[in-house]
């Protein structure tokens, strides 16, 4: 910045000294022309080459500091705790990166700009002092009183861009809607007519109203200040030779520097409102940088030294609380207290209704949300802030709200591509899907096989401790089969402990343990507790015969999908026990 305004203010200055050359030879200076050629041409390519210096330099300037400023942001977002991200709201999060970042830089460039107005006002401004410092004193007090009503209108300007930029926060929740909620504006005629004349109708009316009132500020501004200019050379024409005797050339001095001087006092002042912009910009995306930093910024959210966790021998959670405010519920739900005990090798269930604290659980199991209670042991040593990102290395998980990327981040082995080959084929993904460098041929999939790939990436991860919410909610009754039945007890027999929160009961037979939770509150028991089934299932479902729970209970060895018929065997054989079982399960 230092370089660039050096720059920028050598560029000022001549300029400053092309007004004095102008002012020289048309006062009919006994100079010679040659001289004065030379000087001009002089000044000419040492203001350009300034300029060009100064830009150029700011350009890559400014870049540099947007780059800085994003990743400063995004680094913030990755560490601040998930309970506080999610009460800022994604909206707010995507305008402060998107045009909050935007309205900076566009500040950043026109400062080369800004610095050579500047430059040529001050140099000018030497000029005339030279040529009478009294009348220099006399416009420097009109020019003050000129420029504290400058001030208030730049001001009143001010209050309402920060009033468009709250508008523009409830601008972006409205896009992400759009966006996230398509098909289901498509389908209902008046949510779709509410969300546009009642939600984005009136939000953009509002940001265009804002705007609108902060630009007629800034507009009458830079008018009043060209008023106020034409005012002052009209007292040096008329009003200055009245009461101060005047020479001609210094009165050719005055009128043609005050001329010159007037595009650089309107760039000046125009580039007051890009700066109001991004003072509104700097402090909004200040207020989420504190936000986010007075909740415990953790600084190993990139971190690349950090160590492998221990292997997992016990996992223990001690009087686990945590409470929160539930939709349409005017008092804080508890969950909790938890007592609870995982190990190697062993495959729990977690079931209950909606709103029970399943999610809540799996998240504070993970080490996203922290307790507001007890604490969580992982092999007798307590989890705390300091190691709550080592902690949450332990763990694979695939959330209902998961999020595919792309490639398989964060995976080095290379052998990464042949292993996910290998998944693609058990998931049966592999006539869609392909992986090369460690990336996927696409995602654009239904949400079941993106679940599946998912899946794909969680055992490439080989955590010590695996947890996947409702995974099995959104894959058909054969996929269901093969991951309670193949997938699950393979990461068992490999040592890992593995959570499933699942309402699937005719399942629960896998299970080493189920665990109900009930309005935040757990009661544990065995997978083949009738009390527990009973209370899972919802009254009236429907249940298999009698004659028929054997096969289910005990079925036939399980085929993939392409043994599924016997040769020799019809479709439609209902002889076959596999088939029997499959129709059953569906």
């Amino acid at each position: 910045m230092v370089i660039t305004l050096t720059a920028a203010a050598l560029s000022g200055i001549c300029n400053a000294g092309l007004i004095a050359l102008v002012n020289a030879v048309l006062s009919d200076t006994e100079v010679a022309i040659q001289v004065m050629i030379a000087a001009f041409v002089t000044l000419v390519l040492a203001r350009i080459a300034t300029n060009f210096f100064a830009q150029a330099t700011l350009v890559r300037f400014a870049q540099r500091c947007t780059a800085a400023l994003r990743r400063d942001i995004v680094r913030n977002i990755m560490a601040v705790p998930l309970a506080r991200l999610e009460s800022l709201g994604a909206s707010r999060v995507m305008s402060s990166l998107t045009e909050d970042i935007a309205d900076i830089t566009q500040a950043l460039l026109i400062i080369p700009g800004f610095a050579v107005n500047l430059a040529i006002l001050v140099g000018g401004a030497v000029y005339l002092a030279l040529l009478s410092p009294a009348v220099l004193a006399a416009m420097v007090i009109f020019i003050a009183i000129g420029a504290f009503i400058y001030r208030v209108l730049i001001w009143r300007g001010f209050k309402h861009l920060s009033a468009a930029r709250e508008e523009e926060d409830a601008l972006f929740k409205h896009y992400r809607a759009l966006t996230e909620g398509t098909k289901e504006l498509k389908l209902h005629r008046e949510r779709r007519r509410a969300y546009f004349e009642e939600g984005v109708r009136p939000t953009t009316n509002a940001y265009a109203d804002r705007t609108v009132a902060a630009e007629m500020c800034f507009i009458t501004a830079q008018n009043w200040s060209h008023l106020l200019f034409f005012t002052l050379v009209g007292l040096i024409l008329f009003l200055l030779p009245l009461v101060y005797a005047v020479a001609p050339h210094a009165m050719t001095g005055y009128i043609v520097t005050t001329l010159y001087l007037m595009g650089p006092l309107s760039g000046v002042l125009g580039s007051l409102s890009a700066f109001s912009r991004a003072s509104v910009a700097l402090n909004k995306i200040d207020q989420l940088g504190v936000t986010l930093a007075s909740q415990g910024v953790d600084e190993t959210a990139v971190r690349t030294d950090a160590t492998a966790p221990k292997p997992l021998e016990k996992l223990e959670l001690t009087s686990i609380t945590h409470s929160y405010h539930r939709e349409r519920d005017d008092h804080q739900f508890v969950l909790g207290p938890i007592n609870l005990k995982f190990e190697p090798g062993e495959l729990v269930f977690i079931v209950g209704g909606n709103g029970s604290g399943k999610s809540t659980l799996a998240k504070i199991l993970t080490g996203l949300y922290a307790p507001e209670g007890g604490e969580i042991r992982y092999n007798g040593e307590a989890v705390s802030d300091d190691n709550r990102d080592d902690y949450r290395q332990l763990f694979s998980a695939v959330f209902v709200d998961f999020f595919l990327f792309d490639e398989l981040l964060g995976l080095h082995d290379p052998a990464l591509d042949e292993q996910a080959t290998k998944y693609l084929k058990l998931l049966q993904l592999d006539h869609k899907v392909r992986i090369a460098d460690g990336r996927f041929s696409t995602t654009q999939l239904s949400q079941g096989q993106r679940k599946r790939l998912a899946l794909l990436t969680a055992y490439l991860e080989d955590r010590p401790f695996y947890l996947f919410d409702e995974w099995a909610s959104d894959q058909d009754p054969m996929f269901k089969e093969v991951f309670y039945t193949q997938l699950l007890p393979e990461l068992k027999r490999r040592g890992k402990a593995v959570v499933v929160i699942t309402h699937d009961d005719r399942y629960f037979r896998v299970a080493d343990r189920v665990i109900k939770l009930d309005y935040g509150k757990v009661l544990e028991t065995t997978p083949n507790d009738e009390k527990l089934l009973r209370s899972v299932v919802p009254a009236g479902a429907l249940r298999l015969p009698e004659a028929h729970r054997e096969i289910v209970d005990n079925p036939p060895p399980h085929r993939s999908a392409k043994q599924a018929v016997p040769a020799g065997v019809s479709p439609a054989d209902e002889s076959d026990p596999w088939i029997k079982a499959s129709n059953l399960r569906g």
